[in-house]
């Protein structure tokens, strides 16, 4: 049976039952990360948070660059705030990369290819461009680089989010484009791991508790243990 203090307390520290924060930004930043796969449910899930905000205004913050859509944390899309981002993927990219390591192999993708890929991708989205998947796609093709059937260019471009070389641009009437971070997120933090774990630690506890170790173990993508990168296990 569900403690009704709880439920209530989880609620109002997501701000689903207050809304005091004035922007998606704000509240992005709050809740530390916002899982975006699907772009109009997680628009839909900053929106009810927010008092008197519409569609439009999130979708403009998007565009601006208030707010991001990178992978991180978890092999999957999140709004982030651009303050964060850098921070973010410096603690959880690994475990990400590790998770696609099979289909990585499976693609025959290893660092050397993602150094070029990398690179070509940085070249072509230099001096403020924003380009959308099958652009890059074309690019990558023009430097030698296969890019045959879906995955393959999917795993590139994830592959350059972790690394903190792209991020979302604004979209182009439905589609979406990438930008590089470095231009995108010109004021982004930097942490020591120890210091972005207690950050992102702080950020889930306060905003989605009361919650439980293994709550934030699921939620971030980390796992516990005494490697590099881990949640200590005397968390």
């Amino acid at each position: 049976m569900i403690n009704l203090d709880i439920a209530h307390r989880r609620l109002h520290n997501q701000h689903i039952t207050r809304r005091t924060l004035e922007t998606p930004q704000a509240l992005v930043e709050w809740l530390g990360a916002v899982q975006a796969q699907d772009f109009a449910a997680a628009k839909w899930a900053l929106g009810l948070r927010l008092q008197g905000v519409t569609d439009d205004d999130i979708e403009q913050a998007f565009t601006d660059g208030a707010i991001l859509r990178t992978h991180v944390m978890r092999p999957t899309w999140h709004f982030v705030s651009p303050a964060d981002i850098r921070w973010l993927l410096a603690l959880t990219a690994p475990h990400v990369r590790a998770a696609s390591a099979y289909y990585n192999r499976k693609l025959e993708l290893d660092d050397a290819v993602f150094r070029r890929t990398n690179a070509v991708l940085a070249n072509a989205l230099q001096g403020g461009k924003q380009l959308t998947r099958d652009e890059l796609a074309s690019a990558l093709q023009q430097a030698g680089i296969a890019t045959d059937g879906e995955q393959r260019v999917t795993y590139i471009m994830m592959r350059a989010e972790l690394d903190g070389v792209i991020c979302s641009g604004a979209r182009r009437g439905k589609q979406f484009t990438y930008a590089l971070l470095a231009e995108r997120a010109q004021q982004a933090r930097t942490l020591d791991r120890d210091e972005a774990l207690a950050e992102l630690t702080m950020r889930y506890f306060t905003s989605h508790g009361p919650a439980t170790i293994q709550d934030f173990v699921w939620w971030s993508g980390l796992t516990v243990g005494s490697r590099n990168g881990d949640i200590p296990s005397a968390a």
